[in-house]
Order: C-alpha cells, then structure tokens, then sequence
C-alpha cells in the first residue's frame, strides 16, 4: 500500500525552509557578535557626530556677538546665554562619537589598526563629552562685557577643560595616523595620505596655538575640524563599503 503524501505539506515545509534561510542570512553576525545592520547603525552615529558639531560651531562663531575666530577658540562659545547651544553640541556629538567608534571596532575587526583606531576614537569622543561637561572661563572680550585677555586665575573646570581638549586633540590625532597605518597596509593610499594630514592639521594647529601664535584658535579650529570630518568620512565609507 503507498503512501499518499500531501502537496500542500510539501509546500508548506519548502516555504518554511527558504524563510528559515531568509532569517538566518539577515541574523548573519559580525565577529564582534552583532548585526550588520546594528553595526551600520552604530557607523551612522559617527558619520553625523563630527557634521553636526561643525555646523552648530561654525555658524555660532559667524553669527554671535563679539565673537572673533581669529582670537577666540569654538569652546569660548559654551559662555554666555546661547552657551548652552555649544554645550549640547559637545555633549551629543561626543556620544555619537563614542557610539560610532564600536562601529569602527567591528568594521575593522581583525585589520591592521582595527583595534587602536576605534580606542582612539572612542577616547576623543569622550574628550569632547568631558569638554562640553566643563566649560572654559570667559576671556579676551567674549562674552561681550568680559575683560581683555586671560583672566588671572583660572577655575577649576577652566583647568578641567584646558585637561579634556588636550586628551581629545591627542586621541583625534592619534587616530588619524592610526588609521593612515591602517589604509597603507590594505593599499589605500590615497586614503592613508588623507588620514595623515588629517592627523598632521591638528598637530599643527594645536602647536600654532599653544605657542601663542597669530590667529592661533583659527589655525587650531581647521586642524581639529579637519580631522573630525575625516573620522566621520572613514565611518562613511565603512558603512557604504561594509
């Protein structure tokens, strides 16, 4: 006697293994043991950190009140009745920045440079929190009102943040030639180039306005801004390339 079998079952049975298929290819993990679509997420966060506080800076340094790039540097915006515009912008880009660098972690993984880049990262994003959490003291005429020059003494959170940019200048350049290492030793060298002079913008920059130089937060603001928007730019191509 034959055994009569069921198309409808057979169907059923087809369908549920290709589906089954369907939801183990889109659970495919990284070897960090996330999904790609959480570490595009996580990239994401990088790609607009170093964008978003470019333009609440840059457009506050055009637009407020006693203001001089060329005597003033970006952190001096967090004084005064709209500092809170620049403290947010801190605060928000530096968590997007430490966010995306766990991105950067996966999307590097097993690479040259795969693990100290998104360290690096990870340490000038929360530089950047640590900025934005102790404001710098007003000095040289801004706020409007405040005395020419450096004030005479500096407070404690004056000192705190003089601390944090210094770790997140560090760790922004650090990056960068990290990551130059990382694109010479997979061929890109355009892209190691890049990274390089990113990485040299805020060496110069920070060392032209340390050393008291002209226009000193102008030359400091381009070098740091510069390598922020490269970080942002090698998220971006991580995340389009995969």
């Amino acid at each position: 006697m034959s055994t009569l079998r069921n198309p409808t079952a057979t169907t059923v049975t087809a369908t549920s293994v290709t589906a089954t298929s369907g939801a183990t290819a889109h659970a495919i993990r990284t070897p960090a043991g996330a999904t790609v679509a959480g570490t595009r997420t996580l990239l994401g966060c990088a790609v607009v950190a170093a964008p978003l506080w470019a333009v609440v800076s840059l457009t506050q340094a055009a637009t407020r009140e006693g203001f001089d790039l060329t005597r003033h540097p970006l952190s001096a915006l967090a004084n005064g009745s709209l500092g809170w515009l620049q403290i947010a912008a801190f605060l928000v880009a530096g968590l997007l920045t430490v966010l995306g660098a766990s991105g950067l972690r996966r999307a590097l993984h097993g690479t040259p440079g795969g693990v100290w880049a998104p360290r690096l990262v990870r340490l000038y994003g929360l530089g950047m929190i640590a900025a934005g959490t102790l404001v710098m003291d007003p000095a040289d005429g801004f706020p409007v009102g405040t005395p020419d020059g450096m004030p005479a003494a500096l407070s404690w959170h004056g000192y705190g943040h003089l601390a944090a940019g210094s770790v997140t200048f560090a760790a922004l350049a650090a990056a960068c030639f990290v990551l130059g290492r990382h694109f010479t030793r997979a061929g890109r060298r355009g892209r190691a180039v890049l990274s390089r002079l990113a990485g040299t913008a805020v060496l110069l920059g920070n060392g032209w306005a340390m050393s008291g130089g002209r226009a000193g937060s102008l030359t400091l603001a381009v070098g740091v801004v510069t390598a922020m928007l490269w970080v942002s730019a090698v998220a971006a191509l991580a995340r389009r390339e995969g």
